[in-house]
């Protein structure tokens, strides 16, 4: 739910009786397109602020920390990750983090929403800086379809760059399509999605364990970091791997990274892997 009241933004979380406000300084898009209201704001502190059926998805302030904590660790945490496919992730952001690693060959993005992307390359051209990349294929299409249909084996990592968990986007979270994710990665393949926040959504990261694991992934981690602009401002990632433990990622090779980061180093990579006491005992 959200409210715009004496220029001020305010997307509340009723469940948790609590909210985050910015301060507007003009509307710069709206449009509805088949799927959902998009809406684009100039704010006076946070840049740019995309919303997508009035829920926070993007702000140019920090955005960097998302696109770099759902990116980096799941690659480096694969020998060589040179298939990818990216379901969702419509602002283009996690895709250009992607195509920073050479190793990749090929990156196939799935986002049903085309017009995300294109609100995105009018309005955050940094974000989408790379899409003329001739590694990457945009198919705009149902991405559950797409990875039921994909051939077993087809790729080295799966990024699930999805919305909340509420209406279609709940599949993303449904056993069924964890198996057929663990089917269509390689023998050593790695999956991640976003995994909400610990403070409001812990049941949902306990399934989000449970399930990879009961689909046969052999480990399963999730990372932590801080979002100031998700609810309650703490969000996860989890990484699921196939036949390895998903605390050992190429550290050398992220250390010696050719390209440059705002947020990502190895030190956050293991770091985020810690898990408060409380996180710790609802896993076990």
């Amino acid at each position: 739910m959200t409210i715009q009241v004496d220029g001020w933004f305010t997307e509340e979380w009723p469940g948790e009786k609590s909210a985050i406000s910015l301060k507007l300084v003009r509307k710069l898009h709206e449009e509805k397109s088949r799927f959902q209201r998009i809406e684009v704001f100039e704010t006076e502190t946070f840049g740019k602020l995309l919303t997508l059926d009035g829920l926070v998805m993007v702000t140019d302030r920090d955005n960097f920390i998302y696109h770099e904590m759902i990116s980096h660790p799941a690659l480096y945490t694969h020998n060589n990750p040179e298939r990818v496919l990216i379901v969702g992730g419509g602002d283009c952001g996690t895709l250009r983090e992607v195509l920073k690693h050479p190793e990749v060959k090929t990156v196939h993005m799935v986002e049903i929403d085309e017009r995300v992307t294109r609100v995105s390359e009018m309005f955050y051209p940094d974000l989408t800086e790379s899409n003329g990349d001739p590694r990457v294929e945009f198919f705009f299409e149902d991405g559950i379809r797409w990875v039921e249909q994909a051939a077993s084996g087809s790729y080295d990592v799966i990024i699930v760059d999805g919305s909340d968990p509420e209406g279609p986007a709940a599949v993303l979270f449904s056993e069924d399509f964890f198996r057929h994710c663990h089917r269509v990665l390689s023998a050593s393949g790695v999956m991640v999605g976003q995994s909400e926040s610990p403070l409001f959504h812990l049941e949902l990261i306990k399934h989000y364990h449970a399930t990879a694991k009961k689909v046969g992934f052999q480990d399963v981690a999730s990372l932590h970091f801080q979002q100031c602009t998700y609810p309650s401002g703490w969000w996860t990632v989890t990484v699921a791997a196939k036949d390895q433990s998903v605390a050992q990622f190429r550290e050398q090779d992220a250390a010696k990274r050719p390209f440059k980061t705002r947020y990502y180093t190895p030190a956050i990579h293991r770091a985020a892997m810690a898990q408060p006491a409380f996180v710790e005992e609802a896993l076990k």
